[in-house]
Parts: structure tokens; C-alpha cells; sequence
């Protein structure tokens, strides 16, 4: 469940926000949920360490490197304190980073990567005070240790949008009889392809709000996800994309870092297959010209610039932040020429329903499991994941399911109706 978002085009913060972040500077340390809260420290004092799983060539690792920067700059915290940590595994070499960084005075230490979790929370109990920041981890709320926290975005929206974007394609080539009966299955549904990375909650949370956005413009569609196994490995991605294409698949989704499924869409797009792709982290445009539709992103410059002016201001990182379109912390890459007309009234009309909060994603009238409604599921809250708990919570009111509203990571990990997971290890 890492992350997980070569150029990017990421959405600015706003004016306001940077603003407040330079006023609030300067105020006093206040606690912060039941913590006693540091010292205030000039914004130049302030030292982040900072654990990434890849590098600027890879789109989820690029995506926080360019977040981190940005948000540095608006809150006044010089490059030069900054350390970086480099493909760091996600293994004891990752605590192994995080207490180098904290012996070179640290006052935070953030990695990017679900697998650097445990590692954190170890160097956190070690190390109290210092915090330490594991994004997209689902542990900080139960390890009862102050200076622990967990971040992700509500990627599942953008995700939801890009899906419409591959909904009014899917439309467009069925109107005008683009599609051969490969592309159909038994049923008659048109067939989408997804590159997962791996079968974690934030994968099939992603996924399924990927299909339900496709299936929100146009409902007569399945969708084949294929796991790679790796959240980077571009010929895997590549091959992945290839045989689900080579099913009739002509929409190609991904929830994993590289170009490789992109390019090999592109690739049967210049040989004349109806074939599209939607990406993830960074737009795709540059390695699948045609075949590029858009791609889900983080702006993680929002939550950065937030957890930093925390920092500054001597106030504890929120155990769980999650937050999205409300905040512009997650978006769409540009439209690609492909995309059928209307798509841009379509994405602005859905982008203003979810933050007006007139449309949720996973409302339990748009889906359902072994053909019934799902009216209750509850979320492992303390990390026994093979048995209910009394601390497990429900996820479902209000008619839809909360996701990362109890805890920063995705929850969702339901497989609905219409989707088929081929391959998983």
C-alpha cells in the first residue's frame, strides 16, 4: 500500500494558505490533540529528513520531492535543511536512514513508502523528540507514541474523476462503433484494464473508485486489474498493460510509478487498436501522446506546507491527515487530445459535486458485492487483520462509505461486482 503519485505539472497552493502559513510563523506553541506541544523554532532553524523508496525519476517519488520543495519555500525552511534519502528498500535500511537523520539534528523525519512504516515507528519509540512522519502507513493512531504520524491524500477522488474522463471516451468509441466484439465480454460490457501494484486496500480502494467513475458516465463496463507485484517495474508494467489488451481491454488504468504501461498503450494506439491509457502521479503526455487520457495526482505541496508549519510553530504533525479536492491537495493532469468532447465540462461538474459534497464516491447505491447492497463494513483499527475487533470501527453511514475519514490510509478493500482480479500473489 505504498504511496504512492519526467514532469509534473502540480497545482499551486493557495494564496491564502501560503499567507497563513507566513503570519502563523512566528505564534506560540499551543498543544496540540493532548500533546504538550514544543517550542516554536524559526523557520531556519527547522531540519527535515526526508526517507524516499525512489528518486526524481520516478513519478510517486518525483510527485513529494516537488511537494516538499514547494512547501519548504512557502514556509521559509531553507533546501539546505533538507536531507534527502534516496531509494532507501523498505527494510532495516530505512531505520537505519532515519536515525542518520536524526543524528544529524532533524527536528522531523517523513519517508514516503507503506513499506517504511514499521521501520519509522521503531526510530519514533527510540526517538521522542523527533517526529516522524510514514506516509500512507495505517499504524500511527494504535502505536500509542506521540511523535508517530501517518499522511495520504484522498487520492480515491482524483482517481474517481479520472475515471470519468475514461467514462466519456469509452462513450465517445461506442457511439461511434470504434469497438470490435473483442473489446465486449459475455455480457456485453466494454472491457477496462487495470495495473495494480499490488492487492493492498490503497490499490483496490483506487481501482474501484477508478470504475466507479467510468461507470458513473457509462455504466456497461468490467474491469480485469493484473498485479505486478512491484510499485515500480516499467517492463512488468509494460507487459501487464500488453495482456490486457491483448484481452479486448481499451482502457488502461495503473496504480503503480512507472511509464510502462503508458508506453505500451501508446504503442498499440500508433498500430490502430482503440486502445487509451490513464495514469498515475505525473501526466503522461510526453511517452503516450494519443494514447494519453489524463492522470490521477497528489499536490503533496498542501500537506507538506501544513506538517512544516507545525513544525515551526512547535505543534505536534497530526496523527492521521487525509484530506483532497477541498483542499486542491489532490487533481487531474491536463487533458489529453483524445479525450471525446464534453470532457472538461464533464470533470469540472463532477470535481464541483464532490466538494460540494453532493456526490461521494463510494455512495452504496453505485456498487454492490455478490449482487447485494453493502450497508455495513467495519475497518481494522488495531492491526489484527484476520479477526473483528472491539476497536474495529464502521465505515458506512449516511448511505456511503467514510473512506480515510478514521484513519489517513485507504480502507476500502471491498471487490465489487463487475471487477476481476486476475492475478494476485
Amino acid at each position: 500500500m505504498k504511496k504512492k503519485v519526467v514532469s509534473l505539472a502540480m497545482a499551486a497552493v493557495i494564496t491564502a494558505s501560503l499567507a497563513a502559513c507566513g503570519e502563523t510563523a512566528a505564534t506560540p506553541a499551543a498543544s496540540v490533540g493532548g500533546e504538550p506541544a514544543a517550542s516554536a523554532t524559526a523557520s531556519a532553524d527547522v531540519k527535515v529528513g526526508v526517507i524516499l523508496v525512489g528518486d526524481e525519476n520516478e513519478g510517486y517519488t518525483y510527485a513529494h520531492i516537488d511537494g516538499i520543495k514547494k512547501a519548504a519555500a512557502s514556509v521559509g525552511i531553507s533546501e539546505d535543511n533538507i536531507l534527502w534519502k534516496y531509494s532507501v528498500p523498505e527494510d532495516e535500511s530505512c531505520y537505519e536512514a532515519a536515525v542518520d537523520l536524526v543524528d544529524q539534528g532533524c527536528n522531523a523525519v517523513f519517508s514516503n513508502s507503506y513499506g517504511h512504516q514499521s521501520f519509522m515507528q521503531q526510530a519514533a519509540g527510540e526517538y521522542a523528540d523527533v517526529q516522524f512522519v510514514s506516509m500512507t502507513g495505517d499504524t500511527a493512531a494504535m502505536s500509542g507514541l506521540g511523535n508517530f504520524s501517518n499522511a495520504f491524500t484522498n487520492v480515491y477522488e482524483s482517481r474517481y474523476v479520472s475515471g470519468v474522463v475514461a467514462g466519456m471516451k469509452v462513450k465517445e468509441l461506442v457511439e461511434n462503433d470504434a469497438l470490435s466484439a473483442e473489446n465486449y465480454d459475455e455480457n456485453g460490457n466494454v472491457l477496462i484494464g487495470y495495473v495494480g501494484a499490488y492487492p493492498y486496500a490503497e490499490v483496490v480502494s483506487g481501482y474501484t473508485a477508478f470504475f466507479l467513475g467510468i461507470r458513473s458516465v457509462y455504466p456497461e463496463v468490467a474491469m480485469e486489474v493484473t498485479y505486478t507485484n512491484s510499485w515500480f517495474d516499467i517492463a512488468a508494467e509494460g507487459e501487464a498493460a500488453n495482456a490486457l489488451m491483448s484481452d479486448g481491454c481499451v482502457i488502461i488504468g495503473q496504480h503503480a510509478d512507472s511509464t510502462g504501461a503508458p508506453a505500451a498503450v501508446q504503442a498499440a494506439n500508433a498500430q490502430g487498436k482503440p486502445v487509451y491509457s490513464v495514469g498515475y502521479n505525473v501526466d503522461m503526455l510526453n511517452v503516450a501522446p494519443d494514447a494519453a487520457l489524463t492522470s490521477s495526482t497528489n499536490n503533496w505541496s498542501v500537506y507538506y506546507t501544513e506538517a512544516f508549519t507545525d513544525l515551526v510553530n512547535g505543534q505536534k504533525i497530526p496523527t492521521d491527515w487525509a484530506k483532497g479536492y477541498a483542499v486542491d491537495a489532490v487533481a487531474i493532469t491536463a487533458l489529453g487530445s483524445s479525450v471525446a468532447d464534453g470532457t472538461q465540462e464533464k470533470v469540472d461538474e463532477t470535481i464541483a459535486a464532490i466538494k460540494d459534497g453532493s456526490l461521494h464516491v463510494f455512495s452504496i447505491d453505485s456498487f454492490t458485492v455478490d449482487g447485494a447492497k453493502v450497508e455495513s463494513h467495519k475497518v481494522d483499527m488495531n492491526g489484527d487483520f484476520d479477526n473483528e475487533d472491539e476497536e474495529d470501527k464502521e465505515a458506512i453511514w449516511d448511505g456511503y462509505f467514510h473512506e480515510s475519514e478514521l484513519r489517513a490510509a485507504p480502507s476500502f478493500d471491498l471487490r465489487i461486482d463487475g471487477i476481476k482480479e486476475l492475478s494476485a500473489e
